[in-house]
């Protein structure tokens, strides 16, 4: 998948992998939704998973998958329906040459005139504190290992439109609510780095329908990514997904209007909820968001290494 200004290509889905999506069943399987320590959302398995040694080297500019990544692929989503095949239930795969350890799903919702990209990322990076090394990597292959930890990137984004080719869907245009997040630079020469503001309108979603009181962090429902609103999801089976897509499309259709003011306010100032604009629209939040939010708790503790956790309960 390759990201433009507002374009999201989809590139080589493999029909053996789709395939085997297919015999994804629906039935709620036994995980839970965490954090470690360094805000890496994970999903905490049932029993182990064994990831094998994937091939390093690879041209970007290649864009069919060998088949010996395809083979690698089937059997780590073969292994994960049998432990969690909520997870994969009506998703579709798709290759991208530049991101192979993190192999891409998809699927599309509709809520009332607007559709919803749910984009599920399987991280398979190797984590040396996370999981049970079994083969060391080299330069030509990544480590093989065990683990009961699915790291995973599952969000949904707004889109305005889908392009076809042959039957298929081939790209997805994002509907960017945001005009741009680029604020400027800092330092001198070599030490010159970008400004965004992407973590403050993050922090403004956010705390804007999360009621004051409520514990989330590390988790953000409402993200600030490909110019627009997006919502992490935290329970991402079949059954989340539904639910979350109308969640994201309330808060997508609350913030439109306002979002040149919400930009212009965090041009000029950091995030901060004492911002007339967000005590403004803190006012006419509907008592939906409190209800929806109130049960929601993010616990800390410490693992069996003891480093600190998070986990996610709503």
């Amino acid at each position: 998948m390759e990201s433009g200004a507002d374009e999201i290509t989809v590139r080589n889905t493999d029909p053996e992998i789709n395939a085997v999506l297919t015999t994804a069943s629906d039935a709620e399987a036994d995980y839970s939704a965490h954090f470690n320590q360094s805000e890496e959302f994970f999903l905490l398995l049932s029993r182990t998973f064994t990831v094998p040694p994937i091939p390093i080297h690879h041209d970007v500019r290649v864009e069919m998958p060998s088949s010996r990544y395809r083979e690698i692929l089937r059997h780590v989503v073969t292994q994960l329906l049998s432990i969690a095949p909520d997870l994969f239930k009506g998703m579709t795969y798709f290759f991208e040459p530049g991101d192979v350890l993190r192999p891409a799903f998809f699927q599309l919702f509709k809520v009332d005139d607007l559709r919803y990209l749910y984009l599920l990322r399987v991280d398979l990076t190797f984590r040396a504190t996370e999981a049970e090394l079994l083969m060391r990597g080299s330069n030509d292959l990544t480590a093989e290992y065990r683990t009961d930890r699915l790291f995973a990137e599952a969000i949904l984004i707004p889109i305005e439109s889908v392009k076809e080719s042959g039957g298929a869907v081939s790209a997805l245009i994002v509907s960017q609510s945001i005009s741009d997040t680029w604020i400027g630079e800092t330092g001198n020469g070599y030490f010159v780095q970008g400004i965004w503001m992407d973590r403050e309108l993050t922090k403004f979603f956010t705390r804007l329908f999360v009621p004051q009181g409520v514990r989330f962090y590390p988790y953000y429902p409402f993200i600030c990514k490909y110019r627009t609103v997006c919502h992490l999801v935290a329970h991402p089976s079949l059954e989340g997904r539904r639910r979350h897509a109308p969640i994201l499309h309330k808060a997508y259709r609350f913030l439109l209007p306002e979002m040149r003011r919400i930009e212009a306010a965090l041009r000029s100032a950091e995030f901060s909820e004492e911002l007339d604009v967000f005590k403004a629209l803190k006012a006419r939040v509907p008592d939906y968001w409190r209800d929806l939010f109130s049960s929601l708790t993010v616990k800390a503790y410490l693992n069996a290494h003891e480093r600190k956790e998070f986990l996610v309960e709503a």
